[in-house]
């Protein structure tokens, strides 16, 4: 049954990508972005390590886009930092599976989220201070902001914290921002991109729900 499903969302996910880069007249790169983030996202939050691997190209293609719109911090981020930490972000979760490959879920306390949000908020605002330094950069905090918060996502997601999603979600909100933004200036241009962080913002909340229910799961087999 897992299958069955697991095959209606790849070939859902793959017609909704070809239609809307048939649309946004990027047929093949908006169309691999779109397909690739769907899979990234929908992988990671069923607890699969196979999502690093679309989450790599993901990331590749992505870089190339933001570099075209000036969003420069994107591009550093997604080409130098976010890609490599996939290849290490799979062999971490291949070495973290239970018995039915599905990644070990963990859970931090407070102060670790203290943490988290500080280092947050003061890395965006000494990025989005360096990106107003660059000509042409666009939307220079709300780019940083998401840089660093996607940064923290990332890491903690290969280190299996359930936190990770919550962080995500408030990345996405921004990512989601940044787009509608870039594309009411750029049209269609940007099209794929929007629609791209529009759906990673639902699948984020399904992946909140997913790892919060397999959480209580473990813990409650942990227990007997």
């Amino acid at each position: 049954m897992k299958n069955k499903k697991n095959m209606i969302v790849i070939i859902v996910s793959a017609i909704i990508s070809i239609i809307i880069g048939i649309i946004s007249k990027d047929a093949i790169i908006g169309s691999l972005i779109l397909f690739t983030s769907i899979m990234n996202s929908y992988l990671a939050s069923i607890g699969k390590k196979e999502s690093y691997i679309t989450g790599l190209i993901s990331s590749i293609l992505t870089s190339y886009v933001s570099l075209k719109n000036n969003l420069y911090g994107l591009f550093f981020f997604y080409l130098v930092i976010f890609a490599p930490m996939q290849v290490y972000g799979y062999i971490n979760w291949k070495n973290n599976e239970d018995d039915s490959k599905n990644v070990k879920i963990r859970a931090f306390t407070l102060k670790n989220s203290l943490i988290i949000i500080f280092a947050c908020i003061i890395g965006s605002f000494l990025l989005g201070y360096l990106l107003t330094l660059i000509p042409n950069q666009k939307l220079a905090f709300l780019d940083a902001s998401s840089n660093i918060i996607n940064l923290c996502a990332v890491i903690l997601m290969i280190l299996r914290f359930n936190e990770s999603w919550w962080i995500w979600l408030f990345n996405n909100i921004i990512d989601l921002i940044i787009w509608s933004v870039t594309f009411k200036n750029n049209g269609m241009a940007a099209f794929s991109m929007f629609t791209s962080s529009l759906i990673y913002l639902i699948i984020n909340v399904y992946g909140i729900i997913k790892w919060n229910k397999k959480l209580k799961d473990d813990k409650k087999l942990t227990q007997k």
